[in-house]
């Protein structure tokens, strides 16, 4: 590295980009300065990574290997990513979801230093000049949180950073998008949550968020700043409050290179999982009628990507919306209603006003029910049961996590169905034998998704993301599995193979990208093969 020659001994052990620890050799040891700053033997990676499995295993739980995992990354990035990638399916739990959600709940308490930016409403005007504090100059994505609506738990303003930061692991874990070339960031803007605001460790502003207006001039500010700062970078927004999400995409999505993972990766992985099961169904979009539980920015997000499914399967469009019928947390989205906002408004039907889940099961007759509600257990066994009456093979998907939040478990639907549901959660639920048969619950989590955009986006840096890419990453990703699998209930790729599978998914988006003429690099003869040049490697490089 160009960089390392300038500086020597502590400086270079003190740098997680350059850091090998152990691994520096007999030469590096004595042309770095860096002799008796180390014990005398030298390791190889793998070696290294037996000493941090074995330090994991002796942690309590989760949340402590998290914060190991962090510590590590701090110190050694190379190490870091090398574990990750030994292992996905054992340790994106950990560095995500669910994990992630108790990291962010303590996120003050257990703070161990910054691993990314933390800008404030008050910075403002300054927001260019704070931005090139960062080291890095050729940024290529920033992933922005508020911290206004993290997973199932609100509004945790500063102790959302935590999602900003494993979202971006997870761009290099499960996709080899070069760690470098990624930033996390915090737009403080300040939070509801009183309790936070009176912690003596939070870490954020103890003030009230301001109102839309301000928000927006906030967010003008930090997405010129971004862009002038970093020129060519992807902004991809993460966990703001349901109504900033929707509104700040329709804002920029135009303008900018930009996307929101809530609105647009969550609705891409939920019709991947969908199609899957409608796959092993043998049915179309256009024969279903989808309920959903919750109608925030992920609930629209997913019942309008359904809506470009059933059209492409045949519908219109005014008979697709027709098909799907949302509940919030003050009843059927129905015309009656005078507290709709926009983006729920065209999802509204004539209907007699009710907050009963089953009533709505019962006179609308869904196929597919899907849970982005946040209410632990909403989907109870009478409903559940319900679906199975009403279908021979009920597809239901209770999206919200953490795990507590889930709408049912794996195991009920299963039960309750009598081993006929084709079940996804938000979360990972064990594999569950029911009569004999075992059965492996999906997980339709967005990391199949974004960080193939991401490696996609990376490679072939388009002006702009359109839903198009999301829903080509969406088929890729149903694509791949395979029949086997499908006997089992799975409807998602298996994690272990998670780079396999998202750089075939990022190869499919790329050639969507060069064939409609969005991407601003010459094409490649072989996609696959130049993207799979462009990954990064875990591996320590000769200083």
């Amino acid at each position: 590295m160009s960089h390392a020659s300038t500086i020597r001994g502590q400086e270079i052990l003190n740098n997680p980009a350059l850091n090998k620890e152990t691994a520096f050799t007999m030469t590096e040891r004595q042309s770095l300065g860096l002799e008796g700053l180390l014990p005398p033997t030298v390791e190889n990676i793998d070696r290294q990574l037996e000493r941090v499995q074995t330090q994991l295993a002796a942690k309590p739980n989760d949340l402590e290997r998290y914060i190991y995992l962090m510590s590590l990354a701090a110190r050694n990035k190379t190490l870091f990513y090398h574990t990750l990638m030994s292992d996905p399916a054992r340790f994106v739990p950990i560095v995500y979801d669910p994990t992630v959600a108790d990291a962010c709940l303590a996120f003050g308490h257990i703070y161990r230093g910054s691993a990314g930016m933390y800008l404030t409403r008050d910075m403002k005007g300054r927001f260019k000049k704070i931005l090139r504090n960062w080291p890095v100059k050729d940024v290529r994505f920033i992933c922005v949180s508020t911290g206004g609506r993290i997973l199932g738990l609100g509004d945790i303003g500063a102790n959302g950073m935590g999602i900003p930061i494993g979202k971006l692991q997870l761009y290099t874990a499960c996709a080899g998008v070069p760690p470098e070339a990624l930033l996390p960031v915090l737009l403080d803007i300040g939070t509801t949550n009183a309790a936070l605001r009176a912690d003596p460790l939070y870490l954020g502003l103890r003030e009230l968020p301001p109102d839309e207006a301000e928000v927006d001039l906030i967010s003008d500010a930090f997405i010129e700043a971004a862009t002038d700062v970093f020129p060519g970078v992807c902004i991809h927004f993460e966990d703001w409050k349901g109504t900033d999400a929707m509104r700040l995409l329709a804002r920029y999505r135009d303008k900018v290179l930009c996307y929101n993972d809530d609105i647009q990766g969550t609705a891409a992985i939920a019709v991947a999982g969908l199609t899957t099961a409608l796959q092993i169904k043998n049915e179309t979009f256009a024969d279903q009628r989808v309920l959903f539980l919750g109608a925030g920015s992920a609930g629209i997000g997913i019942a309008s990507m359904i809506v470009s499914a059933m059209v492409e399967a045949g519908l219109g469009e005014a008979e697709a919306r027709e098909r799907i019928v949302l509940i919030d947390v003050n009843g059927l989205i129905e015309t009656s209603r005078t507290d709709l906002n926009e983006w729920q408004k065209p999802f509204a039907h004539e209907a007699k006003p009710t907050k009963d889940l089953l009533e709505v099961v019962r006179t609308f007759k869904p196929t597919i029910l899907i849970g982005v509600s946040t209410i632990g257990g909403a989907f109870t066994e009478e409903v559940v049961r319900e679906m199975a009456k009403l279908n021979e093979r009920p597809v239901i998907f209770p999206l919200s996590n953490p795990t507590n939040k889930a709408e049912c478990t794996a195991e009920q639907a299963y039960t309750w169905t009598k081993g006929k549901a084709l079940y996804a959660a938000g979360v990972q639920f064990p594999d569950f034998e029911y009569q004999g048969k075992s059965y492996h619950p999906g997980q339709a989590n967005n990391f199949y998704i974004f960080p193939a955009i991401g490696l996609a986006v990376y490679a072939t840096r388009p002006a702009r993301i359109t839903d198009d890419m999301f829903i080509t990453a969406a088929a890729a990703t149903a694509d791949q599995v395979g029949p086997s699998a499908r006997e089992h209930g799975m409807l998602f790729p298996l994690q272990a193979n998670i780079l396999e599978t998202e750089v075939t998914t990022a190869t499919r988006v790329a050639e969507h990208i060069f064939d409609s003429g969005q991407a601003t690099v010459e094409r490649p003869e072989n996609i696959r093969a130049w993207i799979e040049g462009l990954l990064y490697k875990p591996v320590y490089k000769e200083l």
